[in-house]
């Protein structure tokens, strides 16, 4: 889903957990950060999905530097592979459907790139 730029996190994440949960209804746990961390996200979540458990993956105040976190490398380490893209390395496009179907190319490349090399 992409949304545009003046759209908060929260709000675009609870319109695209809208539309999952009608085609995944069997998903039970969502991980996030920080940003997602509140009574408004977790009030508008209960409604559209009650029975999911969600896991907020916060930074350590403690520590400094770069520190891996848990379950959050899995978005970041596809964020980085989409970027590869020289097509989505820049914001070029006008319209949203336009940034999404070259999103959905990426991703579909991504995949093809991944099931035919396993290694």
């Amino acid at each position: 889903m992409v949304t545009a730029a003046d759209v908060q996190d929260r709000d675009g994440g609870i319109a695209l957990l809208a539309t999952l949960f009608g085609l995944f209804p069997f998903l039970r746990k969502l991980f996030a950060d920080g940003a997602y961390d509140g009574p408004v996200f977790r009030g508008a979540l209960a409604g559209i999905q009650p029975r999911l458990e969600t896991e907020i993956v916060k930074r350590s105040d403690r520590k400094k530097g770069f520190v891996v976190l848990p379950k959050r490398w899995i978005v970041e380490r596809s964020i980085a592979w989409l970027n590869r893209c020289r097509r989505l390395a820049k914001d070029w496009e006008n319209l949203n459907r336009n940034a999404l179907g070259f999103l959905v190319l990426a991703s579909i490349r991504l995949m093809l790139r991944k099931l035919c090399n396993p290694s």
